[in-house]
């Protein structure tokens, strides 16, 4: 079993509209944004590109911090990461989470300091930002590898390619392409036409159309092998993507798989693998909330993880989200049903609604709402909650400010300078974030500064400091409104 050199496998990874995918799409010559709904990337994908003769499979990983599972995932099948920070922005709090994501998969990553063409761009920023934190690039007290780049004008693209090379061969990258195939589930998807299928990330061995593949606890015959351009092949070798279809079932994105020789080994694995698999565990919810309950259907099965993710950060005092049922696939009959017995509400990204069920939901007043863009998601799904909630009475205006400038954010605090405008804010008090006549978030006031000052209130004209607690960011021309809000 002679093991010889194989492609690197690359995720490339980064925070939200920081180029990842214009890099790609001058790599591979192709135009993935433009199908990307907004402009982002909402699930990963596999790409096989050629520099200097040398193939690489490249996995577009989504930016969004909702997809921190598929980021993870995506850097678990790759060998090595890229890791984009824009020239215009510096490191971000996704840039953080794609970092951990790589750190915690145990590969090497290489730097890409991209949009160096942008009249803002401000490559030492950028770098100054890697290094607090922790970061530590070549020529800044680190042997970390980058490069600067351009996805509009090319620049810097081949010198990333070769160190893209370079850290292959340091790696020493190897797999036997007479094994039997095994590696990574990358996304699963439910064809109308051929069922559950999959796209496969070869890691080791060569995957021909023989036997039937096992990925956790589903299966699949190998009767016809397509390519990442989904062009049928007679074989997929180490690092290349593949994708079958026939699955027992749709496998779980970032599942393992392996081949066995008949149906009969494939259904003893895949019960095997079933009963190995823990349950969920349901999570407790605040005595006398109130539920909203959800049905979400998806594209793909990542997006459901996606989407849990998402939703378990918008939390609610006298409410909470519980997704009852979640599946790939159009909205069926059976979905409106299972959300007019529960009084939920459907959820449909990037998927369409069966006609019957369309009728049926106008029937039984079945609340359908369909999105493209998970932001969008969250937002609607925001105000679900608290059309919900019980009302809380007697809400009283306690001081109003202005939102001058957003200085800092983590994910739950905010410091921010304000211009004090009515009343008086107390540190303590709870706050609400507004845009123009829409609030947009509720939170409580962490800290109050005058003059560099810590202050426990803020009662006379002029500009302070405030941290809060919120799960919106705030921007210039917001208003913070403190109130008080006994409950009914």
């Amino acid at each position: 079993m002679a093991r010889t050199p194989r492609p690197p496998v690359i995720a490339v990874m980064g925070h939200i509209d920081h180029g990842k995918s214009s890099l790609l799409d001058y790599i591979r010559k192709a135009n993935i944004v433009a199908g990307e709904a907004g402009g982002i990337t909402q699930h990963v994908a596999a790409y096989i590109a050629v520099h200097d003769g040398r193939p690489v499979t490249f996995l577009d990983t989504p930016g969004h911090e909702a997809f921190k599972a598929l980021r993870t995932r995506g850097a678990a099948a790759a060998d090595i990461a890229i890791l984009v920070v824009a020239a215009d922005e510096g490191v971000m709090p996704q840039t953080l989470d794609a970092l951990a994501a790589i750190k915690e998969a145990g590969i090497p990553f290489i730097v890409a300091i991209t949009k160096i063409d942008k009249n803002n761009a401000d490559v030492e920023h950028a770098k100054m930002s890697l290094v607090e934190h922790e970061v530590f690039i070549e020529g800044m007290g680190g042997d970390v590898a980058y490069a600067l780049v351009s996805s509009k004008t090319g620049e810097g693209i081949p010198e990333l390619l070769d160190l893209v090379l370079l850290a292959s061969d340091l790696a020493e990258l190897a797999a036997d392409p007479d094994a039997s195939a095994s590696g990574f589930v990358l996304e699963a998807t439910q064809d109308p036409k051929r069922g559950a299928s999959a796209t496969l990330i070869v890691k080791d061995g060569t995957l021909a159309q023989d036997g039937f593949v096992v990925a956790g606890d589903a299966y699949a015959p190998i009767r016809f092998i397509e390519d990442f351009r989904g062009k049928r092949v007679e074989q997929a070798g180490p690092s290349e993507p593949a994708r079958i279809s026939g699955f027992s079932k749709l496998p779980a994105a970032g599942s393992l798989f392996s081949i066995v020789k008949n149906k009969k080994e494939a259904e003893a694995a895949a019960l095997a693998n079933a009963a190995l698999a823990v349950a969920p565990e349901r999570e407790e919810t605040a005595e006398g909330a109130v539920l909203l309950p959800l049905i979400v259907k998806t594209d793909v099965a990542g997006s459901i993880d996606a989407i849990a993710h998402e939703l378990k950060k918008i939390t609610h005092e006298r409410a909470a989200i519980r997704i009852i049922a979640s599946g790939v696939g159009n909205v069926s009959e059976n979905d409106v049903k299972t959300a007019h017995a529960s009084g939920g509400t459907i959820i449909a990204f990037n998927t369409g609604i069966d006609a019957v069920a369309r009728d049926l939901a106008e029937r039984d007043h079945v609340v359908i709402l369909s999105f493209s863009i998970i932001y969008e998601l969250a937002e609607r799904v925001t105000k679900l909650l608290e059309e919900r909630a019980p009302q809380e009475a007697g809400e009283k205006e306690l001081g109003r400010a202005k939102v001058l400038k957003a200085f800092s954010s983590t994910a739950k605090k905010q410091v921010l300078g304000a211009r004090y405008v009515s009343g008086v804010i107390t540190l303590g008090d709870r706050v609400k974030l507004m845009r123009g006549d829409e609030e947009i978030a509720r939170g409580s006031i962490t800290n109050l500064q005058q003059a560099r000052i810590d202050t426990k209130e803020v009662h006379v004209e002029g500009d302070f400091g405030i941290e809060i607690e919120a799960r919106a960011e705030a921007v210039y021309g917001d208003e913070i409104v403190a109130f008080t809000a006994p409950r009914v």
